[in-house]
């Protein structure tokens, strides 16, 4: 099993930035890919980002792209998103989950965290 932790979040202006921590334990956290995910009230999961297991590749949705960068340190056994110019639209609960593919469905990912809150404000 893999237990997943989220933190980082919290509210910021339009324009600024966070950085989104996610801790893992349990199985070997370099054997899955790692993904990002966000959920605002009312709306469906949303894909942000994934990494492959060594990191060496990622994946960023159309809506983060130049904006977002997710990273992992497997040492630290913890996936991070790095968020800049964030906008109001950005606003929701992130989410990071543990894959055995590289994939941007929601479906596909086996283990997620409880999420942590981000709101930007305008």
């Amino acid at each position: 099993q893999v237990q997943l932790v989220e933190s980082g979040g919290g509210l910021v202006q339009a324009g600024g930035s966070l950085r989104l921590s996610c801790a893992a334990s349990g199985r070997t956290f370099s054997s899955f890919v790692m993904g990002w995910f966000r959920q605002a009230p009312g709306k469906e999961r949303e894909f942000v980002a994934a990494i492959s297991r060594s990191g060496g590749s990622t994946y960023s949705s159309d809506s983060v792209k130049g904006r977002s960068t997710i990273s992992r340190d497997n040492a630290r056994n913890t996936v991070y998103l790095q968020m800049n110019s964030l906008k109001p639209e950005d606003t929701a609960v992130y989410y990071c989950a543990a894959a055995t593919v590289h994939t941007v469905i929601p479906a596909a990912y086996d283990y997620w965290g409880q999420g942590t809150q981000v709101t930007v404000s305008s």
